[in-house]
């Protein structure tokens, strides 16, 4: 019948849509293990470089740390990538880095495994008019 044959195209055009997004890339976490950013779709998810030499570096991980003590209940994510590309600010070991912003900022947001995020195909997928000219903020 006709409702059938349009029920039977609307579950495959459904299943055909699935286009690739942010959420379909899987990442590796600061501690090794692959994660999909499927686990953060429905939420509001704030994807920041760190860097613990940076001159920001105080001033960021305070302020992130906040935001997700804030709006963490509100399905809210600050998703850490550290990077060593920018004046080679980032120069420790996945380890250090978590231990440094653990212990030093109680940072409680996921973090990932560094990164290098020119060419990253992740940032594809960000807005690239919120960068400052030169592209870092530290």
């Amino acid at each position: 019948s006709m409702t059938i044959k349009s029920l039977l195209l609307l579950a495959f055009s459904a299943t055909q849509q699935k286009e690739t997004d942010f959420y379909t890339f899987k990442v590796v976490n600061i501690r090794g293990k692959l994660v999909s950013l499927e686990k953060y779709r429905g939420s509001v998810s704030l994807v920041v470089n760190v860097a613990s030499e940076c001159g920001f570096t105080d001033s960021h991980y305070k302020a992130l740390q906040q935001l997700q003590k804030d709006l963490g209940p509100y399905h809210f994510n600050v998703l850490a990538f550290p990077c060593n590309q920018f004046g080679q600010q980032e120069p420790d070991t996945n380890k250090e880095i978590e231990s440094f912003a653990r212990k030093t900022y109680g940072a409680s947001f996921p973090m990932f495994s560094k990164v290098a995020v020119s060419g990253f195909h992740y940032y594809f997928w960000l807005p690239k008019a919120i960068l400052p000219p030169g592209g870092s903020f530290c």
